[in-house]
C-alpha cells in the first residue's frame, strides 16, 4: 500500500465503501476471480514486500497476524476483493462509448479562457532492419537446446540448467520458474507449448520472438501451470550486423537521392511489421496516437530525433532492446507542432479522451446513485457526519 498521511478517516471509509460495493455488484454480476488469479497476485505482492523489509515474518509481523498462514489467508482475501473490485469498475467503464456529437458538445461548452493548452509534439517514423540470422547459427541453439533436454530426462537438474544457461534474466536466477494461466500476459507461441504438455513432461525446442524455449512443466494445479523454461537466442554474427548496417545505408541514400520517399522505404524495406503498413510512423504507446509530446517522449527516442531538422534523416543507429535484439533503423520527423490552444480539429483525438473521461465519472457517479439505493449499507454513529463523495 501506499501512505495514508494525508487521507483522512472518512475519506478511507469512503474508498473502502467503493470497493466493497464494486466488489459485491461484481459477484451479483457474476465476474470471477479465480484462486489461480489471487495467488498469482499474493506471490508478486508478498515478493515486493520481502525485497522490501527482508523477510516474511517481519511483514506477518507489521500486519498484526500471528502466523504466515493467517497473514496469507487474510491477504488472499482482501486481494480478490481488489481484483474484483478492478473487473467491476473496468466492467462499467469499458461499455461507455461516446459520438463525435458529443465530443463536439463537451468542447463547445468549455469557456474559452478555459482551454487546455496542448505541449509542443511531434510525429517521427523509423524503417528497422534486422540483422539475419543463419540457418547454420538457428541449428546451432536447437542442437544445444536438444542436449540440455537429453541430459534433463537423463537425470540432470533443469533448474541448475536454467540457472547456467537460460538468457531470459526475468527467469534464469530462479531456475528458469513461472506460474502461469492462460491470462497470464506471456506470448501466444509459448503459452500453446506450456499448456499442450503433461506435468512432469519436456517439451522439444520451440521458436518464438524471444529466441527458442525447451519448456519443462512442474506442477498443474487446475487453470495454474508452474514451470521452468531455458531460453536461448540465436547469436547474431558481426557479419549480419555489417550486412544490416549496409543495407539500411543504401536505404537512406536512396531516399536522401529522391529515388523513393521515406513511407515508400519504409513500407518496402523495412522488417517492423507494426509500423511497415504505416510508412514507418511510430505510434505513442501511452495515447494510441501518432503525435508524441516531447516533455513525455521516451529519453532514448528523444535524443535519437532532438536534434533533427525538418526532413533530415538519422544516421543509422545500433538499437539493442530490453531483451537485447540487435537492430539497426533511421529515423525521420515527419511533423512538428507547437505547444498551442486546443484546437478542435487538430486535436480531436485528444479532446474525445478528455470527454470519455468526464463521461466514464458521470457514469461511474450514476451507477452508485442507483446501487447503493438498492444495497443495505450500516455506517456506525461516528462516521455518519462524514462528508463522503456518494451519498452513503
Amino acid at each position: 500500500g501506499g501512505s495514508t498521511k494525508d487521507i483522512t478517516r472518512c475519506q478511507m471509509l469512503g474508498k473502502l465503501l467503493e470497493d466493497k460495493l464494486y466488489a459485491h455488484q461484481a459477484i451479483q454480476d457474476s465476474i470471477v476471480v479465480s484462486d489461480a488469479e489471487v495467488r498469482t497476485m499474493m506471490d508478486e505482492r508478498l515478493n515486493y514486500m520481502i525485497q522490501q523489509v527482508g523477510d516474511i515474518n517481519k511483514v506477518v509481523a507489521y500486519y498484526k497476524k500471528n502466523s504466515v498462514e493467517e497473514f496469507k489467508t487474510y491477504f488472499a482475501d482482501i486481494l480478490k476483493e481488489q481484483r474484483l473490485a478492478s473487473e467491476m469498475t473496468k466492467k462499467i467503464v469499458d461499455a461507455v462509448e461516446i459520438t463525435p456529437e458529443e465530443v463536439r458538445n463537451f468542447f463547445k461548452k468549455i469557456p474559452k479562457e478555459e482551454l487546455p493548452t496542448f505541449g509542443a509534439e511531434m510525429e517521427v517514423a523509423q524503417i528497422v532492419v534486422e540483422p539475419k540470422v543463419s540457418k547454420e547459427d538457428e541449428q546451432k541453439v536447437i542442437d544445444r537446446l536438444n542436449a540440455i533436454r537429453k541430459d534433463v530426462l537423463e537425470g540432470s537438474s533443469f533448474a541448475t540448467k536454467a540457472v547456467l544457461y537460460s538468457q531470459d534474466p526475468g527467469s534464469a536466477p530462479t531456475g528458469g520458474f513461472y506460474k502461469m494461466t492462460r491470462k497470464t500476459p506471456f506470448v501466444k507461441e509459448f503459452k500453446d507449448v506450456a499448456f499442450s504438455l503433461a506435468q512432469g513432461e519436456i517439451s522439444e525446442p520451440f521458436k518464438t520472438t524471444f529466441g527458442y524455449h525447451i519448456i519443462m512443466v512442474e506442477k498443474i494445479k487446475g487453470q495454474e501451470i508452474e514451470l521452468r523454461h531455458i531460453l536461448i537466442p540465436p547469436t547474431v554474427s558481426e557479419n549480419a550486423l555489417k550486412e544490416a548496417k549496409e543495407r539500411i545505408t543504401n536505404v537512406r541514400n536512396k531516399i536522401i537521392n529522391k529515388e523513393i520517399t521515406f513511407a515508400e522505404a519504409a513500407r518496402t524495406e523495412s522488417d517492423e511489421k507494426e509500423t511497415r503498413a504505416n510508412g514507418g510512423t511510430l505510434v505513442n504507446p501511452n495515447t494510441q496516437d501518432t503525435r508524441f509530446e516531447l516533455t513525455k517522449m521516451d529519453p532514448t527516442l528523444y535524443g535519437q530525433v532532438s536534434n533533427l531538422k525538418d526532413d533530415e534523416i538519422s544516421q543509422p543507429l545500433l538499437n539493442t532492446d530490453d531483451k537485447g535484439k540487435k537492430t539497426y533503423k533511421i529515423i525521420t520527423v515527419t511533423n512538428r507542432i507547437e505547444q498551442h490552444v486546443a484546437d478542435y480539429a487538430k486535436d480531436y483525438t485528444k479532446i474525445k479522451e478528455l470527454a470519455l473521461k468526464e463521461k466514464q465519472i458521470t457514469t461511474i457517479s450514476k451507477w452508485f446513485d442507483t446501487k447503493i439505493k438498492d444495497t443495505y449499507i450500516k455506517i456506525i454513529g461516528e462516521y455518519r457526519d462524514c462528508k463522503f463523495v456518494y451519498n452513503w
